[in-house]
C-alpha cells in the first residue's frame, strides 16, 4: 500500500472517530459523570405569550404596563435611577412589540384585512404607550437635572406624535421650559 492512500485512509478513519465524539461533546454531557445527563424539559414552565393579553411575559403589553407601574412607585418614593431604569425597560418592550407588529401588518396587507387591521392598531396602541414611556422618562431626566438626556427624548416624541397632538405638545412646552426652544406653541392668539 502506497503512502497516499494510507494517509486518506488514516484521515477517514480520524474524521469518522471524531464525528462520533462531537455529538456528545456538542452537548456538554460527560459520560463519567451520571448526574450530568440531560433532564427532560418542564413544560409547565415553559413562558410562553399569550394573545388574549392574559400572559406573565415581558415581552407584552401587560409586561410594559408592569414596568411603568413600577416607574411610578419609584418615582413617588423619589428613587429617580430605578425609575429611569423601569421606564427605559418600558420603552424597549413597547418599541420592540410596535416594530413586531409593523411587520406583522406589512406582511398581512393585501393578504387578510382583518389580520392586517389589526397589527396596525395594535402597532399604533404599542408605540403610543411607547411615546407615553418616553415622556415619563424625559420627565425624569428633568427631575435629576440632565437636561441634556431630556431634550433628545423630548424631539423624538415630537417627530413620532406631532406637535399638534396632546403628547407632542406637551413635549414641546418641555423643551420651550428647558429654554431649548424659544417660540412658544401653540402661540397666544394663533390657532
Amino acid at each position: 500500500m502506497s503512502a497516499a492512500p494510507l494517509i486518506r485512509f488514516t484521515s477517514l478513519s480520524i474524521i469518522s472517530f471524531l464525528m462520533m465524539l462531537s455529538p456528545v461533546h456538542a452537548q456538554g454531557t460527560n459520560s463519567s459523570n451520571p448526574t450530568s445527563q440531560a433532564k427532560p424539559i418542564d413544560t409547565e414552565k415553559i413562558n410562553t405569550l399569550s394573545p388574549t393579553g392574559q400572559s406573565n411575559n415581558i415581552l407584552s403589553m401587560e409586561g410594559g404596563d408592569r414596568l411603568m407601574k413600577d416607574s411610578a412607585q419609584a418615582v413617588a418614593s423619589q428613587n429617580y435611577p430605578l425609575a429611569a431604569k423601569k421606564l427605559q425597560e418600558a420603552r424597549q418592550v413597547y418599541n420592540q412589540l410596535s416594530g413586531f407588529y409593523q411587520d406583522l401588518n406589512s406582511s398581512f396587507a393585501g393578504i387578510d384585512i382583518r389580520a392586517s387591521d389589526s397589527h396596525r392598531k395594535n402597532a399604533l396602541a404599542t408605540a403610543q404607550k411607547r411615546d407615553e414611556a418616553t415622556y415619563q422618562l424625559a420627565l425624569v431626566y428633568r427631575a435629576q437635572n440632565q437636561p441634556e438626556l431630556a431634550v433628545p427624548l423630548l424631539v423624538q416624541i415630537i417627530k413620532s406624535q406631532n406637535p399638534t397632538r396632546e403628547l407632542g405638545t406637551k413635549a414641546y412646552q418641555q423643551l420651550f421650559e428647558l429654554g431649548f426652544v424659544d417660540v412658544p406653541f401653540p402661540r397666544q392668539g394663533k390657532k
